[in-house]
């Protein structure tokens, strides 16, 4: 319940326009009281919270701590306070369905975003380049999903269903049930394939078995034991049963306010961030066949640092491969009308940390004789170059051109040396 989001996916559509501004304002400020608590109570300081997408961040991990000092403080003192009190019925309901409310809510948007192949997206042309032993244990797991749209869809459309589930009182315990399934594959993989959503995944774990704590008695007795159970349900809010009826209608309707929102979100991101992105005008992996520099054509050697070996355009991303099949990243500019091409040094953001590589912006003249060669001609550098390059057929790469067969006499393990 910490974090904005877990309460901001109840504004539905209008959650991607809260979010942002929510969460980054959240950030600054606990950076004070965070910074304040690793210096005094660890000794050691940490960095303020950074918009780079991580959920384990050392600060995150001091403000759960903080959280769980502050629990067991409260609840000594509450226990002390009212030790008279045996329980607290009707608090203990209105928890119980507000946890169930933002489980929903999360499993709706991260289900939506599998369901629109969004957070998993296909591997892009650089990384078809790029050898497997460079790649994180995340990158493997990210394009292994992303290779395999429908498997990823399918993944969404069990956490979208879970989520549905939880909105409803009637079907609850059935949507905990599939979460919990769901949400224990999600902590495993961040947990083995090192992703940084670990805190995250796991409280939402714990969510789960919280809202499934009051049944599984119940459970227990028609899974395990065979023995008969009396009906699983939830705890009544209020006295009136018509009450609690309406206030059943209102989840559910709830639950599709917020689904309407995670689709819209992920319609938003698959367009603007997704496979759903527009293909530059010279879109493609482009095999460098001559490359003339000074006036010297320059061999195809592994050694040359000046060579390039290819260009790549991708939907969002541009890089020159060198010789020795490192990438440099780039932004890729196109004037078609003027039939320029500039490559310059992507800017530094907040979610990304700097290369490290020196910056550079190059405006080349090009030509496109044929749809599958292309030229440029200009200066790198104050230096005159001339190359001419031919597009490479991405569905050459077994990853990209594989297609499914019922009927396989051997297993394709693709490119592999034996």
């Amino acid at each position: 319940m910490l974090f904005a989001q877990i309460v901001l996916v109840f504004a539905g559509p209008l959650f991607p326009r809260l979010a942002a501004h929510a969460v980054g304002g959240q950030m600054d400020g606990l950076d004070d009281f965070v910074g304040a608590v690793s210096t005094h109570v660890f000794g050691t300081e940490v960095a303020p919270l950074r918009k780079s997408y991580s959920g384990d961040q050392a600060p995150l991990w001091v403000l759960i701590f903080c959280v769980f000092v502050a629990a067991v403080v409260i609840t000594v003192v509450w226990s002390i306070l009212d030790r008279r009190r045996a329980s607290y019925v009707r608090l203990h309901a209105w928890f119980l369905t507000f946890i169930r409310l933002c489980l929903g809510g999360q499993m709706l948007v991260y289900g939506t975003a599998k369901l629109i192949p969004l957070q998993m997206p296909r591997p892009t042309l650089i990384t078809l380049l790029q050898p497997y032993g460079d790649f994180s244990p995340t990158a493997v797991l990210w394009n292994q999903v992303g290779s395999a749209p429908v498997y990823e869809m399918l993944l969404g459309t069990a956490e979208v269903l879970g989520g549905l589930l939880l909105f409803v009182p009637r079907t609850a315990t059935v949507g905990a049930l599939l979460s919990l399934v769901s949400l224990l594959q999600v902590f495993v993989l961040n947990m083995t394939f090192d992703v940084p959503v670990k805190l995250l995944s796991f409280h939402l774990v714990l969510m789960c078995l919280f809202v499934l704590a009051p049944q599984l008695r119940r459970l227990a007795n028609v899974l395990v034991l065979e023995r008969p159970s009396a009906p699983v349900t939830q705890p009544p809010l209020l006295r009136g049963g018509r009450a609690n009826g309406l206030i059943g209608l209102a989840c559910a309707a709830l639950g599709i306010w917020v689904l309407v929102g995670g689709v819209q979100m992920a319609m938003e991101g698959y367009r603007a961030q997704g496979d759903g992105v527009a293909e530059p005008p010279l879109y493609g992996i482009w095999e460098v066949t001559d490359f003339t520099l000074d006036g010297k054509a320059l061999p195809p050697l592994t050694t040359d640092e000046n060579r390039w070996r290819r260009l790549v355009f991708d939907t969002r991303k541009a890089a020159v491969q060198k010789m020795d099949d490192s990438m440099v990243p780039a932004v890729a500019s196109v004037d078609i009308e003027a039939g320029t091409l500039t490559l310059s040094s992507p800017p530094p953001t907040e979610t990304a940390p700097p290369s490290g590589l020196p910056s550079f912006s190059y405006t080349l003249a090009y030509q496109r004789a044929a749809t599958d060669r292309l030229s440029l001609r200009g200066d790198l550098g104050g230096r005159p170059v001339e190359v001419a390059l031919r597009q490479v057929n991405p569905a050459s790469f077994p990853l990209r051109g594989r297609a499914f067969h019922w009927v396989q006499e051997y297993p394709n393990t693709g490119k592999l040396i034996r």
